[in-house]
């Protein structure tokens, strides 16, 4: 999909005007896009994955429109203390304390229980659930201490409903959603606001060869068509903007009625 070429504002109209934010698995899809729009409003950006190429691509891109962006390679099915030490180079890149960390990566094995492969269900656990888990802990000290400060978890749709197949994948949507909720409780008190944004069935680059299932998937929706990354990043922006600064502990569905309604 294509990006937005508009030039970066300036600080009077740019609502995340020196924040730091960080994005899981934002070198493609619902992650860079997210990336993109959270840099066109001000915020210094660090884009994080496994893949430097295509990190870059997405960072030169940011630059192009006039924005802020540096590339930090992350894999976050990495032990603990390398997750911490991944935490602090993100915080040296920014070169200060994190105010807004969007935790996005997430694999999704496309079986069922059967088919799941052990070295699948530990990656994707460590990925979905363990990562966020950490980082948070590593980085909330600061965000703390900033008192100004925005998580949002990147759910599912599939956290809500059984489906035959990504039942793995789906409980650990769940379990992240529970984990934004109990931070919610926890960090909201000290001025750190954490929400879950949960897409239904999106076009990214990870279905591309899966079209004509994800078009049958939402024919019956209200909406009638899939979402695209750009749509959740805007729900993203605006969760982590003051003007949702009541929201705490929310999970706001960004799912064309996917689990609301049915139109046929």
């Amino acid at each position: 999909m294509t990006s937005s070429t508009t030039t970066q504002p300036s600080s009077v109209t740019s609502p995340l005007a020196g924040r730091r934010a960080v994005v899981t698995g934002s070198t493609s899809g619902i992650g860079a896009a997210t990336a993109r729009l959270l840099a066109s409003r001000g915020a210094h950006v660090v884009v994080t994955g496994r893949d430097a190429a295509r990190g870059g691509s997405v960072v030169a891109e940011i630059e192009r429109a006039g924005g802020a962006a540096v590339f930090v390679a992350a894999d976050l099915t990495a032990a603990p203390d390398e997750l911490r030490d991944t935490a602090r180079a993100w915080v040296d890149a920014l070169g200060g304390p994190v105010d807004l960390l969007v935790h996005n990566a997430a694999l999704c094995p496309a079986v069922d229980t059967l088919a799941l492969t052990d070295d699948d269900l530990q990656a994707t656990f460590a990925v979905n659930v363990r990562a966020p888990h950490v980082l948070t802990a590593a980085l909330a000290p600061g965000m703390v201490d900033h008192g100004h400060a925005s998580i949002v978890v990147i759910g599912s749709w599939m956290a809500t409903v059984g489906h035959p197949f990504v039942g793995f994948y789906s409980a650990t949507k769940a379990a992240e959603a529970q984990l934004a909720r109990s931070w919610a409780a926890e960090f909201g008190p000290s001025g750190v606001r954490v929400n879950t944004v949960a897409p239904g069935a999106t076009r990214t680059p990870v279905n591309d060869g899966a079209d004509d299932v994800v078009t049958a998937m939402t024919a019956g929706t209200p909406a009638g068509r899939p979402g695209t990354p750009d749509e959740v990043a805007a729900a993203v922006a605006w969760v982590v903007s003051d003007d949702a600064a009541y929201v705490h502990g929310a999970v706001i569905p960004v799912d064309g009625g996917i689990t609301a309604a049915r139109t046929a």
